[in-house]
């Protein structure tokens, strides 16, 4: 691209700055706008990706239809489809009358999609049809409609990487990204950053009559090491901050350091390194080994719980044990005699148990929190958590009563 017909862009749409890559994401812009083709704006918030899909519109055959600016993210999810591809009357609750949506509407006309990594994937497959072949169904509607509308879209999202968790189709991703464009952030621009506070110092001292705030070379040099994590919109509000409320109109580092942090470390962009870095994946490792551990515990404890059931059934066994026989010469002639058996563990449980004077404070106080734990994993039903420990839920209710559970 000629250097004077960059310059005519930038004026006619009051872009600062001379960076190459800011020139290279315009020329891309221009160049891609006599086509069809859909183009995916790539940078990070605050970065002015919105003034690429304007370019491209008011460059293209399209320039007299009509141009939308929708941001996605801020859409509700139950109404983003509507929204977009319209809807029959009494499709749903307040769907009086029936609506084109933006594809309809824009028909002929360019959308400008932000925000588009948060799609939800049900409206990410409407969007993929609507991009092979133009054709999308209201919601609520049985007809197929056909739209001729071009598609620029925008996010400051890791594509691929909402990819590899499942948050963004990959088809779709191609299929936007016919013509990428990156948009630099205001830390890599130098001196476009020194430009730029120029401009809104400007600005602040036409619209509100007051003398223009101006940067030492110091401030300078502070202004353009800082990260600037806000980019252009946080320098702008920056220097509206500092036009209002220094005495001061000569900026020297000292008053500009009360206006942005000092911490070099903290104010760089909120990322988290490879090592922990942010991701459903990550997310799914950290929740099987809560539940590898949560079972490890409960295995535990199901072992206890047996051992202890153990030592309780053979204090029991030991009380009910039958006395030592009668010595036959006590006995009456004319009385039967009656073997006596063993009683079975069944038996005993049937028997309300008092636990004896022998069992130790540790081995009640590990029965009570087992019981406890066991009434919790199971919501208080009684009859899982007796199945759980593998007792009847007579002996349970026996336990609670024991341990003073009982409610």
């Amino acid at each position: 691209m000629k250097t004077t017909e960059l310059q005519s862009i930038k004026q006619r749409y009051n872009i600062v700055g001379n960076c190459e890559a800011l020139n290279r994401a315009l020329d891309v812009a221009l160049q891609v706008a006599p086509t069809d083709l859909s183009v995916l704006i790539v940078g990070e918030s605050g970065v002015g990706k919105e003034i690429i899909p304007r370019v491209i519109h008011d460059n293209s055959p399209r320039r007299r239809e009509k141009y939308f600016a929708i941001n996605c993210g801020s859409i509700p999810e139950g109404t983003i489809d509507s929204e977009l591809f319209g809807h029959v009357k009494g499709s749903f609750t307040g769907a009086i009358n029936d609506s084109p949506g933006y594809f309809g509407v824009a028909n002929k006309g360019t959308l400008f999609l932000d925000e588009v990594g948060e799609l939800p994937m049900a409206t990410q497959a409407r969007l993929l049809r609507v991009l092979e072949n133009g054709e999308y169904i209201p919601v609520g509607g049985t007809e197929i409609r056909k739209t001729d509308v071009r598609i620029v879209a925008a996010t400051n999202v890791n594509i691929r990487q909402a990819i590899s968790e499942g948050r963004f189709r990959e088809d779709l991703y191609y299929r936007l990204n016919q013509v990428p464009v990156q948009m630099p952030p205001l830390r890599e621009r130098g001196e476009d950053i020194v430009l730029l506070f120029r401009l809104f110092a400007m600005q602040m001292a036409e619209k509100y009559r007051m003398d223009k705030v101006v940067l030492t070379d110091d401030a300078k040099q502070l202004l353009m090491r800082y990260k600037w994590p806000g980019n252009v919109r946080q320098l702008k509000n920056i220097t509206e901050q500092i036009s209002i409320l220094s005495t001061e109109r000569q900026i020297t580092p000292e008053i500009l350091a009360r206006f942005i942090p000092q911490d070099q470390e903290t104010t760089q962009l909120a990322t988290i390194h490879s090592e922990g870095e942010h991701s459903f994946e990550n997310e799914r490792e950290i929740l099987y080994k809560i539940l590898f551990e949560l079972r490890s515990n409960v295995n535990d404890m199901r072992r206890e719980m047996s051992t202890l059931k153990k030592q309780m059934e053979d204090v029991q066994v030991t009380k009910h044990a039958p006395a030592a026989p009668l010595p036959t010469t006590q006995l009456s002639p004319i009385q039967p005699i009656h073997p006596i058996s063993t009683p079975s563990l069944e038996d005993a449980e049937a028997e309300e148990y008092v636990e004896p004077e022998l069992e130790s404070l540790n081995l009640s106080d590990l029965g009570r929190q087992m019981l406890e734990k066991a009434l919790e994993r199971n919501g208080g039903n009684r009859k899982k958590a007796a199945m759980e420990l593998g007792i009847s839920d007579r002996t349970l209710y026996r336990r609670l009563k024991q341990y003073g559970l009982e409610k």
